[in-house]
């Protein structure tokens, strides 16, 4: 049964052998490349969707004034020219990229510490039944490394997206360096607990939505594994598969996202809690929900382009694609 979840057991727990036939072992190597593949997934995907996260913000920190996606990138063009769409590029790509690196190298490497534990525990057909509850416990344990590492480079972000023109830094090293002067280690990290709140629940969504759907995909709509298909077919359900779960996390996660980037907007050395129930009383009715339409373009679209690129990075190195289809 673990041979189904993991294409074959960690190394450690199948003593270094090769495992099935066309498996992976999971040793240092197998989750090195993951860490790799996960890093690129995430940093070269929220980078070039820089200017999309830009009309997001926008419309997150002041809905009164930005009342939707056209209009927030026709107003942008219109005031600032083109030189707006890269604003906090730098800090989206260094932190994503880590970011990423924690995301999907970590769910791995929790995936089979849990799977192997709960397979010790009750057994491997047990185990394998429990294995959406595994799915989330994994991915939620690696979103904690992940957004220990991006917080301090996405508060840098929504700083220099979100400031009034002419009110902050938009570069990246005097940004930080304002940051640090101002508020030290608090201004970085101020926003880790909303970034928890908003990015654990999406992760859960993301990383177990995808790995059902693909089952679903081959287990039930065509009832073979990826190894009786192209790699070409393999990695567009791996896309099809990622963006449905990617809409799935961008509703899942919305309130907590515009919470998170108001947060971060303020500079203010507040309390978490404190500033949190400020603003929440402070937005108006349904304000939690602005900026939802292009979030979910964006998150669509992002996370089914992170799974094609994580799928094609393993595939590249010789891995199984992700995901149960037997």
């Amino acid at each position: 049964m673990l041979r189904q979840l993991f294409g074959s057991r960690p190394a450690e727990c199948a003593g270094g052998g090769a495992g099935a036939a066309g498996g992976d072992t999971h040793d240092f190597s197998y989750y090195l490349k993951c860490l790799i593949g996960g890093s690129l997934a995430c940093g070269v995907t929220h980078t070039l969707v820089c200017p999309l996260d830009i009309v997001k913000c926008k419309i997150q920190a002041d809905p009164t004034k930005f009342k939707g996606m056209g209009s927030t990138f026709k107003y942008m063009l219109q005031t600032e020219g083109v030189g707006w769409t890269t604003l906090g590029w730098l800090p989206t790509c260094i932190g994503y990229h880590l970011q990423g690196l924690g995301k999907f190298g970590f769910y791995e490497i929790f995936k089979d510490l849990y799977g192997g534990a709960l397979a010790s525990a009750v057994g491997e057909e047990k185990a394998f039944k429990l294995r959406t509850v595994m799915y989330g416990f994994a991915s939620a344990s690696a979103e904690l490394i992940a957004d220990t590492m991006l917080c301090p480079f996405e508060a840098v972000k929504v700083r220099m997206q979100t400031s009034a023109t002419g009110t902050f830094p938009t570069s990246f090293g005097p940004a930080f360096s304002q940051i640090n002067q101002n508020e030290g280690i608090n201004g970085f990290y101020k926003g880790l607990a909303p970034l928890w709140a908003r990015q654990i629940p999406y992760t859960i969504m993301k990383f177990v939505v995808f790995e059902r759907t693909v089952e679903f995909i081959y287990k039930t709509i065509l009832g073979k594994g990826r190894d009786e298909f192209g790699r070409g077919f393999n990695l567009s359900m791996t896309f099809a598969a990622g963006y449905i779960a990617g809409v799935v996390c961008a509703v899942v996660s919305h309130p907590a996202d515009t919470l998170f980037t108001a947060y971060n907007k303020k500079q203010t050395s507040e309390p978490f809690m404190q500033g949190i129930k400020k603003i929440y009383a402070e937005t108006p009715a349904g304000g939690l929900w602005k900026g939802l339409i292009p979030r979910i373009f964006m998150v669509g679209t992002l996370t089914g382009l992170q799974w094609w690129i994580y799928d094609t990075w393993k595939t590249a190195c010789g891995l199984q694609a992700t995901g149960v289809t037997k």
